[in-house]
């Protein structure tokens, strides 16, 4: 694709972001500040994403067209189906538009592909029609530098449903990396009811728009600049809307040449 400036990554980016609050003390006026930044001058975020409890008030705090995510089986990705499907419920009652679920990344680890399997396929079966985005912790999966469980996880999550991958919770000390992301991507690409349908949202890590830039072109090679859009794309954070705000309103330091 054609070089992109730093400005017009900043609007992609921007477009794609999954604003998020996830802290174990957020109270319905952290969230309120939330939906003022997703709806801010600069133009509006995909989503905010918060915890199911928040998420009925993150909903009337929003216009129709800034999507609500809560989480589900968060964060340690339990092997709970019932405790998973109650988030899911919640979530769906409270109005919210997508579902960001954790598979039980440690019990893939230790073998055990079908507690993995029946957690999403319960939260698919759960949340019909809403948007759903299955983290992987592919950072812990990953962590030897081998990414064979991490495609164990995609294909899990793909065969249940997900309309999105996502990296990680950002509650760990390991993020999104791009040797994730490719596995990831390279999964979606190579299974036929996925490769024009299901995206990528790396999370945790990600503070910069420069930051964000690699994982552009990792999805331009792998789905094509075509899946460069909120429907096939996100970002999940809260600390690279500063950048994004800086570079849009001229404040910021970033070159000015293009960034890929």
């Amino acid at each position: 694709m054609t070089a992109m400036t730093p400005t017009e990554a900043a609007r992609l980016s921007l477009a794609c972001l999954d604003l998020t609050s996830l802290n174990d003390a957020d109270t319905e006026a952290d969230i309120a500040r939330l939906c003022e930044r997703a709806q801010a001058p600069i133009g509006p975020v995909a989503a905010v994403c918060v915890w199911p409890r928040l998420a009925a008030f993150a909903r009337a705090q929003l216009p129709t067209h800034i999507g609500v995510a809560a989480v589900a089986n968060f964060p340690d990705g339990g092997t709970d189906v019932q405790r998973a499907v109650r988030d899911a419920g919640e979530i769906v009652q409270a109005g919210a538009q997508e579902v960001d679920v954790v598979l039980p990344w440690w019990a893939l680890q230790a073998g055990d592909d079908a507690a993995a399997s029946a957690v999403v396929r319960a939260v698919r079966r759960a949340c019909e029609g809403l948007t759903l985005k299955v983290i992987l912790e592919s950072g812990e999966l990953g962590a030897t530098g081998d990414t064979a469980l991490i495609t164990r996880a995609c294909r899990i999550a793909l065969a249940e449903g997900a309309d999105f991958l996502k990296t990680s919770t950002g509650k760990t000390t390991r993020h999104a990396s791009l040797s994730a992301a490719e596995a990831m991507l390279a999964a979606i690409a190579s299974d036929p009811q996925a490769r024009e349908r299901v995206g990528l949202k790396p999370s945790g890590g990600l503070r910069t728009v420069a930051d964000v830039q690699p994982y552009l072109a990792l999805v331009t090679q792998h789905l094509g600049a075509g899946a460069l859009n909120p429907q096939r794309f996100r970002i999940g954070a809260s600390s690279l809307y500063a950048d994004i705000e800086a570079i849009l309103s001229g404040n910021s330091s970033a070159p000015t040449g293009s960034i890929y």
